[in-house]
């Protein structure tokens, strides 16, 4: 099941948001993601955040109007479909979805290319000089 984050939800999501990041990040300073949870966990309150939950809470994304956040599930549950239902249910609500996905996090970056994203520019985050890609997809 698919629905919106619930308030009592924010430490569970902020979990799977940094245990996330610091897998599919590596190439990232740790402290980076670590000395960011407490704001990540001010933005998810501002956030449109969906949640899928089977038996428990495994995987959320993270909206800002058309602009995908980010997809997260928890590691033991990945390669199950998840990612794919959470953002085919996004597509069900948009003609547009943009996102950015460090050029180096091939996993993430073949998902939303296998997925119909396109890439459409390239820049570099200046916090931490990695290159990134803005991708859209496009109904």
């Amino acid at each position: 099941m698919i629905r919106r984050m619930k308030t009592d939800e924010v430490d569970k999501i902020a979990d799977i948001w940094l245990q996330g990041n610091l897998e599919g990040h590596n190439f990232i300073n740790p402290n980076y993601w670590i000395d960011n949870v407490d704001e990540v966990k001010k933005q998810f309150q501002q956030s449109e955040i969906y949640v899928f939950i089977d038996d428990t809470l495994k995987g959320f994304v993270g909206m800002q109007g058309n602009y995908i956040a980010g997809i997260f599930v928890q590691k033991e549950f990945q390669q199950q479909g998840i990612g794919k239902k959470l953002l085919d249910f996004l597509k069900q609500n948009h003609t547009k979805l943009q996102l950015t996905v460090y050029e180096k996090n091939d996993f993430a970056k073949k998902f939303y290319q296998n997925n119909d994203f396109k890439v459409v520019a390239q820049k570099t985050d200046t916090a931490n000089e990695e290159k990134e890609l803005d991708m859209i997809w496009t109904k």
